[in-house]
């Protein structure tokens, strides 16, 4: 009984949502500017991780800042240890630190790596996820866990997500036009009252759908 209303209650609740979107289409005003970023195989470090491979008390060097404010490439690069001692070199990673260290790949990437069936997860769920040898200047660490395939997704703020009408976890669809024209059905939505609207997806979806020609790219619930 419990089940069946918590069910019914989440049909309502989301039929709501989509009636007063329609009824406020009209006055919610002009749809918010949309980024859409390819994100290079990247790094994300600890605090402990990062003194094992630069040094202790190292901090990273911001070389340029990325679209999300407070984010950042950073000038340090490491060594990706892959399956069978296949490798990566010069793997940029980004800042600001994390509490769990972890590496982001494209599918080709984990493919030349020797990884099979590399996980798509989002950022920051990494149980049960493989890991890899790190090697930095000053040494090495093992990650037990922690690399993974990026999952295409959205930032954007409290408003943004007003406008779409969507919540936290949400799927939405991006459609990127042109000539090799694709629809991603499956970009989860990542709220956060700092975000700038924005999907990130990886370098091979980004070839895919030829997002450096792309002219016509919309995002829709």
């Amino acid at each position: 009984m419990g089940s069946s209303a918590a069910i019914i209650r989440a049909d309502v609740e989301t039929l709501v949502r989509e009636i007063v979107a329609r009824r406020l289409g009209s006055a919610r005003g002009a749809a918010p500017t949309l980024a859409v970023h390819a994100s290079a195989r990247h790094m994300h470090v600890s605090r402990e991780d990062l003194d094992s491979l630069f040094g202790k008390g190292y901090e990273l060097t911001e070389l340029r800042p990325l679209y999300q404010t407070g984010h950042y490439a950073a000038k340090e690069t490491v060594t990706l240890i892959g399956p069978r001692s296949r490798l990566i070199s010069n793997l940029r990673i980004l800042g600001p630190m994390r509490s769990r260290s972890q590496v982001e790949l494209a599918f080709t990437d984990a493919i030349s790596l020797g990884f099979e069936n590399l996980p798509i997860r989002l950022s920051g769920e990494l149980d049960g996820t493989p890991g890899a040898f790190i090697m930095g200047p000053q040494g090495m660490v093992e990650l037990k866990q922690g690399v993974i395939r990026a999952a295409i997704h959205v930032h954007m703020g409290p408003a943004d997500a007003a406008w779409y009408g969507v919540k936290q976890g949400d799927d939405m669809k991006l459609r990127v036009g042109g000539d090799a024209g694709v629809t991603f059905n499956r970009v989860r939505v990542r709220i956060d009252r700092n975000a700038r609207l924005n999907v990130h997806m990886d370098t091979d979806e980004a070839n895919a759908c030829g997002l450096h020609q792309a002219r016509e790219i919309d995002l829709v619930k």
